[in-house]
């Protein structure tokens, strides 16, 4: 209720559409004295900017009137009201068009029909989701060409809102994947403190997140905040590490925090903008530009009109209206006036109406917003679509509309066409557009002023790996820089390292470890690194993984030598004592040893120092199995030769005794048979362990990290245990016996010598089993090489040098009769 709303510009027609644009920018606030009526509104700080989009709605509709082909024989009027930026303006006005300001109301079971079929506006986010909160239980259509708030694409909350401009959703995700696209991982925000500011941020957060983008800060403001906001903004800048700045601001926004910012000469930053002060004229004239030159940022696409520029430049008809905007824009434009009243105490000059437009250089001859003046003349055609598919229109129109508004809303957002320049113009299901964009850096010329170059296209129709297009070769960053700027809070993480997160930051906050021993990355930035298969090692880049070194005892390195000379050394001294013996054999010291014994004990041995051998080289199956078997057998069958000896010398010794005749029970054929049954005993031990479950070549990866040993696993453990254990049985029972036989006459007796050889056998392989267990890899071969060459050299030295000294050196010791007297 209240006094009607005149509209600031009105025609008649068969068909009135209504329009909203914000012509002043501002109005007188009036305290209320609650006595009377509050005045209306008094709008002040006349917009050219709207006054441009307004006369874009006029020429569309005056386009339009003079085809013949869209709406034939109707004829378009407007009703376009002004709502100086307020909110509370724009829903009051947004009525009015509503209800065609009757000074009466009817009660009827019609339903409530507007006196316009849709209206065009407005501007901004915040005022058009108030508007489209009132008229959408209407289904009037309300067309937008500028309001990009993403939260307007909610059609239950905003059923009948449309727009001919993309959605802030679009645009944010294209800011994320361009910050993306430049490296930036560690940026600030500056928002508007209003709905376009807050939705747009919030969903450009979200999908930065996602891209591996943080924020240092996300700052906002209102150009009506107090000094203290500003420089709380301006501080939090001054203090931060990041270099780049996403300012998601209104372009009012913008033009206040700029000025501020040239104040402080905040310079240095590359900033990042939307399409509302990117490619904004005023802002790149006006105080303070050059905090923004290098700006890259989206923009509405570039687009071109014919015959706009010169209808917009050719306002003269508009005084034969007689309206009062008119007058107050060419009062305006000119610093006249209409009268000889004195305004503001300045006498001013008198306006005749014929004053030269061209002369005057000011924002409203400025056409860089076409692309924005073409989002409206855009809107204009669909609805005039709308209506001509509604109506029916053939040769002619009918020039009433029957339909109910619903009926319009739906055919509005189902239209699809081209304009006269070619632009496919089409709705989706949240009433939005194709999101295009135009990628525009600020350049500045030699002049000092700015140019805004298009160095690139974002479309949200291609995929998603090729909606982004951007020419780096044309680009300029802050301080007139071509290099890219860097804005990140942790370098990049070189191959070989990974991530470890700071505590108490965010995610984009890191330092970078080197992966541990056996663990690579080979990218950069890797947030863990990839432990290397089992065979293989970390380089010391730890980049790669290498084969790891095969690590076994070979016959070509040092300690693999010595213990091959070893064995063939012992070889041939047992060849030596066996020639020896064997031209001797005749002597009595050898026949009185049991020269058969004596020769397959040196046979033994031979074997003994051979078998050494089959321990060195590359593990295979059958080296495996032969260095086990042929170690357990040959050392049973030399222990047995050294057992059968030592009964030997017992017998021989008890027989000699009056009444014995034992001798003649354990003759050679008997010592012999003992030999073979003990050393049959380990040939099935033997047999077992080999059939059962084999020693087998083994890759040893757990004792040396970064090398691969290649050895003999034990197969069944017990097999293993069970050939040492034999050997070591029957080494104790030697022994023992040998010690009860220590005493008998010298040159009947080896015992003593067997005793030692025994000892210093058992003293080995007692002191192998620990050394065994606890050498890792090839070092454990050498030991049980080493073992087996010290027994053999024991029993070699113990049992058959002393016999080769007196065979040798003290012949005449090795007599019958020198025999004879010691035993007497």
């Amino acid at each position: 209720m209240g006094e009607p709303e005149e509209p600031q510009l009105f025609k008649t027609g068969d068909i009135i559409l209504g329009g909203i644009f914000s012509f002043h920018s501002s109005w007188k606030n009036i305290e209320s004295t609650y006595v009377h009526s509050p005045l209306p509104l008094q709008c002040t700080s006349l917009n050219f900017r709207a006054f441009q989009f307004a006369q874009a709605m006029l020429f569309a509709i005056e386009e339009i009137n003079n085809s013949t082909n869209l709406l034939p024989g109707i004829k378009l009027g407007y009703k376009i009201y002004d709502a100086c930026g307020s909110t509370a303006r724009a829903v009051r006005v947004a009525l009015s068009l509503m209800n065609g300001n009757e000074g009466t109301a009817t009660l009827s079971e019609k339903h409530c029909i507007g006196s316009v079929p849709a209206i065009i506006g407005l501007q901004s986010s915040s005022p058009s989701m108030a508007v489209a909160t009132v008229i959408g239980p209407f289904h009037t259509p309300m067309v937008s060409y500028f309001a990009t708030c993403a939260c307007l694409s909610n059609k239950v909350r905003y059923p009948s809102f449309l727009r001919t401009i993309p959605s802030d959703y679009y645009q944010s995700r294209a800011l994320a994947q361009m910050v993306k696209h430049f490296g930036w991982t560690w940026v600030g925000a500056i928002r508007s403190n209003n709905d376009y500011g807050n939705n747009g941020m919030a969903t450009f957060i979200e999908i930065a997140t996602q891209l591996g983008i943080c924020l240092e800060y996300s700052l906002p403001f209102f150009r009506t905040d107090p000094p203290e906001q500003k420089q709380m903004i301006i501080e939090t800048i001054k203090g931060s590490t990041s270099k780049v700045i996403i300012g998601f601001l209104s372009h009012m926004d913008m033009d206040v925090l700029i000025e501020e910012f040239a104040h402080h000469n905040l310079t240095g930053f590359q900033w990042v903008g939307t399409e509302s002060w990117i490619s904004d004229s005023p802002i790149a004239i006006g105080k303070g530009h050059y905090i923004l030159d290098g700006s890259i940022g989206l923009a509405i696409r570039k687009a071109y009109v014919t015959g706009l520029r010169e209808f917009m430049l050719d306002v003269k008809p508009l005084n034969n209206s007689g309206n009062k905007l008119f007058t107050e824009f060419w009062e305006t434009t000119f610093g006249c006036i209409f009268s000889n009243m004195k305004q503001t105490g300045e006498h001013l000059e008198q306006c005749t109406g014929y004053e030269d437009l061209t002369g005057i250089k000011n924002s409203f001859h400025d056409m860089s917003l076409m692309s924005i003046f073409n989002n409206v003349y855009k809107g204009v055609y669909a609805v005039a679509h709308t209506l001509h598919s509604i109506l029916g229109c053939e040769e002619r129109c009918s020039n009433t509309i029957a339909s109910h508004p619903q009926a319009i809303l739906q055919h509005l957002r189902n239209i699809k066409f081209k304009t006269k320049e070619g632009e496919e113009i089409y709705f989706n299901e949240n009433g939005d557009p194709a999101a295009k964009y135009d990628i525009i850096n600020w350049q500045a010329k030699k002049d000092g002023s700015v140019e805004f170059v298009t160095i690139g296209l974002y479309d949200a129709s291609l995929p998603e790996d090729k909606q982004l297009h951007i020419d780096n070769l044309t680009l300029t960053w802050a301080n007139n820089s071509k290099q890219v700027p860097i804005s990140v809070c942790s370098g990049t993480c070189a191959l070989g390292t990974r991530k470890v997160l700071q505590k108490g930051k965010p995610v984009c906050c890191y330092d970078c470890i080197p992966c541990a021993e056996g663990e690579v990355s080979n990218t950069t930035d890797s947030i863990t690194c990839v432990q290397c298969h089992p065979e293989f090692w970390s380089n010391e880049r730890r980049d790669g993984c290498e084969k790891k070194e095969t690590e076994f005892l070979s016959f070509t390195e040092i300690m693999g030598s010595i213990l091959t000379v070893s064995s063939l050394l012992g070889a041939c001294l047992k060849a030596t004592v066996a020639f020896i013996f064997f031209r001797h054999r005749n002597t009595p010291i050898v026949k009185a040893n049991n020269s058969e014994l004596s020769f397959l004990l040196l046979f033994s041995l031979t074997l003994c120092f051979l078998c050494s051998l089959t321990f060195i080289g590359r593990p295979s199956d059958w080296s495996c199995m032969l260095r086990h078997t042929a170690f357990g057998i040959t050392f049973v069958l030399c222990i047995s030769c050294v057992l059968g000896k030592t009964l030997a010398v017992l017998m021989a010794f008890k027989s000699t005794l009056p009444g014995s005749n034992r001798m003649k029970f354990f003759g050679p054929r008997r010592q012999k048979i003992v030999v073979l049954t003990f050393t049959s005993i380990q040939v099935v031990i033997c047999i077992v362990w080999v059939t059962a479950n084999p020693p087998y070549p083994f890759k040893n990866l757990r004792h040396f990290k970064d090398k691969i040993i290649l050895e003999c696993a034990l197969g069944s453990p017990i097999g293993f245990w069970a050939v040492l254990g034999y050997i070591g049985l029957l080494a104790l029972l030697c022994f023992i016996l040998a010690i009860l036989a220590r005493k008998l006459p010298d040159n009947f007796n080896e015992a003593k010598f067997i005793t030692f050889s025994m000892l210093i056998f058992c003293a080995v392989w007692m002191t192998f089993i620990p050394a065994y267990v606890s050498s890792p890899g090839k070092f454990s071969v050498a030991v049980e090489i080493f073992a087996i060459l010290a027994s053999s050299f024991g029993l070699l030295f113990c049992i058959f040098i002393p016999k080769c000294y007196l065979i040798l050196l003290k012949p005449e010791r090795n007599t019958k009769k020198n025999m004879m007297s010691k035993k007497s």
